[in-house]
């Protein structure tokens, strides 16, 4: 089975900054999009970023646009997201998965089941 492993996470101060990757297992990337969800206490999951593996297009959630930037290294089969200046807002654990555009929306591939343990992102105030 397809297997992403988030590491990176930890403990930053509000306006620092922090590199996630994704290490991909049983996947390649082709045709597929892959993407960066979060998860804060009491709140549903919602997506960050999802990045086209065709054509290398981005879509970013309203509320890191400028401040997230998601990558990929197709050799060492590794995403990644730069965040900076970040805020206590974005506290959350930090998940990646295929995702789906929907025009300004990221949406969850629900055909995937494989969700990782992601990593915890604080930031404190």
């Amino acid at each position: 089975e397809a297997q992403l492993v988030e590491s990176g996470g930890g403990l930053v101060q509000a306006g620092g900054s922090l590199r996630l990757s994704c290490a991909a297992s049983g996947f390649t990337f082709d045709d597929n999009n892959i993407g960066w969800f979060r998860q804060a206490p009491g709140k549903e999951r919602e997506g960050v970023s999802c990045m086209s593996l065709s054509d290398g297009g981005t879509l970013y959630a309203d509320s890191v646009k400028g401040r997230f930037t998601i990558s990929r290294d197709n050799a060492k089969n590794t995403v990644f997201l730069e965040m900076n200046t970040l805020e206590p807002e974005d506290t959350a654990i930090y998940y990646c998965a295929p995702c789906i555009m929907l025009l300004q929306d990221i949406e969850e591939d629900y055909d995937y089941d494989s969700w990782g343990q992601g990593t915890q992102v604080t930031v404190s105030s």
